[in-house]
């Protein structure tokens, strides 16, 4: 087996369906069957086997698709440390970065980080934060940026707090909230329990949702329609939304806070470009 071949182990496990894996890997449907069929050929064993609208792979073939995952996050880590081996810091920074921080803050970071290291190249992952604790309890992301509190035994430094707010359309009094059209959209466990701590804490009945979104710009947008009120991290509004905001508190007075993190192993400092990133980040005064 070779890097190809642990590739496309990796990308069929994944999909479960080799048209759809084909597609990823940028080869012909026939060319990836033959190539499978030279790996089931090698080990003398059936790696999957067809199932209605897919594949579902042996107990061989999850057991070669581990070993293929091991393999590449060797081979990388084995490029990682051969080009930290050299003067200049070079090299691809792996990063996994919750949704909100990479669309508000991200672009101008790599924009000033890339001015000051034009060698360094980016791949980046973003999602939700518990999205991106998996890719670092994997090893797939070198430095995971997460929003809210998890646990974690590596490594972790505090980037960024910023308060809860509520939003409207026109002024309201918070007192009147739970008869208030109130607007949902999915979010991470973490920014809902916080929502709903601060909820439970001031009234004791329930927000009247009318309705639910699957994103929270599509969210904003419904608010600046007066079609009702939300909440939404600060980092999520610009002056030129034109709402008014409400920064939330709990009843003792304590503000309501979401924490971002920067997380990352102990062994990932032995990399230069992890190194000057992790520096870049708590120097940049933007965050």
């Amino acid at each position: 087996m070779d890097e190809k071949d642990w590739l496309a182990i990796r990308v069929l496990y994944e999909e479960k369906n080799i048209s759809r894996a084909a597609e990823r890997l940028y080869v012909s449907q026939p060319a990836l069957t033959y190539r499978l069929k030279n790996l089931e050929k090698e080990f003398g064993t059936s790696l999957f086997y067809k199932v209605k609208n897919g594949i579902e792979f042996t107990s061989e073939g999850i057991y070669l698709a581990d070993y293929a995952e091991e393999m590449i996050r060797k081979l990388q880590k084995t490029k990682d440390y051969i080009l930290n081996m050299q003067n200049e810091v070079r090299g691809t920074l792996r990063l996994g970065v919750s949704s909100n921080f990479a669309q508000y803050k991200l672009p101008k970071i790599l924009k000033k980080f890339s001015a000051q290291f034009p060698h360094v190249q980016f791949s980046v992952h973003t999602g939700w934060s518990t999205d991106i604790m998996h890719l670092l309890n994997s090893a797939s992301v070198q430095l995971g940026i997460l929003r809210g509190n998890y646990e974690w035994y590596g490594l972790k430094t505090l980037l960024h707090k910023e308060r809860l707010c509520l939003i409207s359309k026109d002024e309201v009094d918070l007192d009147d909230l739970p008869s208030l059209p109130f607007i949902n959209y999915k979010t991470d466990s973490s920014l809902k329990n916080l929502i709903n701590g601060w909820w439970r804490d001031r009234f004791s009945d329930p927000p009247l949702v009318t309705m639910e979104n699957d994103r929270q710009e599509t969210c904003k947008e419904m608010v600046k329609q007066g079609l009702g009120v939300s909440i939404l991290p600060e980092i999520c509004l610009q002056p030129s939304d034109n709402l008014h905001t409400y920064g939330l508190s709990y009843k003792n007075g304590e503000p309501v806070l979401r924490n971002t993190w920067l997380m990352y192993n102990q062994d990932v400092l032995r990399l230069s470009t992890v190194k000057h990133f992790i520096d870049f980040l708590n120097k940049t005064a933007s965050l």
